[in-house]
């Protein structure tokens, strides 16, 4: 695997542990910059929305550049919002910090991906893009906890000035061990108009369909785990912690074994992670007051939801390019995927309880699983290269 493939995966994490430090240190960011506990979840939306809809217009706006050039511009943009992060005076200049952040977070996941794609063979690129998204689980698994402690014993805006160093470091790193390229011919060739081309394919919208409901599957669940394990299952609040540790080192065994075989069964992979976490989501709405149960079916879900993504992108890539167009609107689905799970989430829990959001991913995995019912029933038309954009290929 190229070494660069690595450094890549150190600036998701540094984009990874900046979009989640606000989730751990809600109660001094409300008191630090007058603001309500619900307010500074909205920081949390922003980010996301702002990731979903301007990621793609950003990454517009580099794509002629040669892609390690557009990186620096987007490590600069982020760099920038995120220290406009740590200095905030007050809570409407937070607001405007994490749209810039989220833009540029959102950019960055495209052109990187695009890059792996590049650096890796044909045949490896799943498993390129796998330790990419490395940094997304890891930033997950250790970026989450350690920004936490950071900012609960050095101050909210120490957390801020950690991702700072922590993305000046990546940068350079970027800097001088990530080759400079040229976009491949026929794939990115920098052209809007040859970029934009792709999305008149049937086979690319439902590719990207399919990711925004395995994605906010898994975060419908995701995102309510802490009320669901302390005031269903019955664990302290002391205990989560480590649960959430285990489920994120789950992640990160998932996503390694679906970049194995993302990119000769890419289908396969797909239909059983789908089935597989619809499994694990019923039976953890059904035995949530179990512990051991729910234990199981929650690392289930780590093992099986968001691991998915380099199978997720190998489909995309096929279906439409390896381009960092492609490759950011693919993210931005899988926002939406994500703001949808966890914003109908809320309501179903008033209405139902806190057992609601996990039907509800339930209901979001067997959707997906019905988006993948055209590509697995089409013939393929002749032997699949690594890189066609026929749907049909499964090795």
């Amino acid at each position: 695997m190229p070494r660069a493939v690595y450094v890549l995966a150190l600036g998701i994490f540094a984009m990874v542990t900046g979009e989640f430090v606000v989730a751990g240190l809600m109660p001094q960011m409300a008191e630090g910059l007058d603001a309500t506990i619900p307010e500074i979840g909205y920081l949390i939306t922003a980010f996301a929305v702002a990731m979903a809809v301007g990621g793609p217009f950003l990454t517009v706006a580099v794509l002629r550049l040669r892609q390690k050039q557009a990186l620096m511009v987007l490590f600069a943009v982020f760099l920038a919002g995120n220290v406009l992060a740590a200095t905030a005076p007050t809570y409407g200049a937070m607001v405007v910090a994490r749209v810039v952040t989220g833009v540029a977070s959102q950019a960055f996941f495209g052109v990187s991906i695009s890059l792996c794609a590049q650096l890796a063979r044909p045949e490896a690129r799943g498993r390129a893009i796998a330790v990419a998204m490395n940094g997304l689980m890891l930033g997950t698994l250790l970026g989450l906890p350690l920004s936490t402690v950071i900012g609960e014993h050095l101050g909210w805006r120490a957390a801020f000035w950690a991702v700072t160093a922590l993305t000046v470091a990546a940068a350079l790193c970027t800097l001088a061990g990530v080759p400079r390229l040229d976009r491949a011919p026929g794939e990115n060739g920098g052209s809007v108009r040859g970029e934009l081309g792709v999305f008149r394919r049937p086979a690319l919208w439902l590719a990207l369909s399919t990711s925004t409901f395995i994605i906010g599957a898994t975060f419908s669940a995701f995102s309510y785990l802490t009320p669901i394990l302390t005031e269903v299952t019955g664990f302290t609040a002391g205990t989560v912690p480590l649960l959430l540790i285990a489920y994120g080192a789950a992640t990160v065994v998932g996503n390694t074994v679906v970049g194995r075989l993302a990119d000769r069964h890419t289908l396969g992979v797909l239909l059983c992670g789908l089935a597989l976490n619809l499994a694990f989501l019923t039976g953890f709405a059904l035995f949530a007051h179990l512990p051991v149960p729910a234990v199981a079916f929650m690392l289930g879900v780590g093992l099986v939801g968001v691991t998915m993504n380099p199978a997720m992108v190998t489909r995309v890539q096929r279906a439409g390019n390896a381009g960092p167009l492609v490759n950011t609107i693919h993210s931005s689905f899988i926002t939406f995927g994500i703001v949808f799970g966890t914003s109908v989430g809320g309501p179903a829990i008033d209405a139902f309880g806190l057992r609601a959001p996990l039907w509800i991913g339930a209901g979001m995995a067997a959707i997906g699983i019905l988006t993948l019912v055209p590509a697995l029933t089409r013939r393929p038309a002749g032997p699949a290269g690594p890189v066609a954009p026929s749907e049909g290929y499964i090795a």
